[in-house]
């Protein structure tokens, strides 16, 4: 996986602990960095976020709060999550790292959800960056 190199963020990833790396840190950060904002495109799912790329609208995340069941974990307590596109050889090996799970809602051969309160500040900008390029 892209590691994303001290140039290209804003922000080095260990200035910030699980619980500083949340849903607006993120948003901020995708903002700034791919000069994109959030769409919500669905009325029922008021703060489910998209970001597209502005040349081709292309998704390259979707951050979303869902319930941990939908990831096929025994519990219902609310997550937010972060949808992100990886190539298909990288999504076995990404998959090892805490907080990536199998993507919710998406093509699981080629997404992945990654619950922010687990992941590391680290993996979860990898991941950002390595959607970004996949979905150029």
């Amino acid at each position: 996986m892209t590691k994303v190199s001290e140039q290209e963020k804003d922000f080095h990833p260990n200035d910030f602990d699980r619980s500083d790396f949340d849903r607006s840190t993120l948003t901020e950060y995708i903002q700034n960095h791919y000069q994109t904002d959030p769409e919500y495109p669905w009325a029922s799912y008021p703060k489910h976020a998209v970001f597209r790329h502005a040349s081709n609208q292309k998704w390259f995340a979707v951050l979303m709060d869902i319930a941990k069941s939908k990831l096929d974990l025994h519990s219902d307590t609310i997550v937010t999550v972060l949808n992100t596109k990886l190539p298909p050889d990288f999504i076995g090996s990404a998959r090892q790292n805490a907080g990536i799970y199998p993507a919710y809602h998406m093509n699981k051969e080629h997404w992945v959800s990654i619950v922010l309160s687990e992941a590391t500040a680290q993996i979860v900008l990898d991941c950002l960056h390595e959607s970004y390029l996949c979905t150029e």
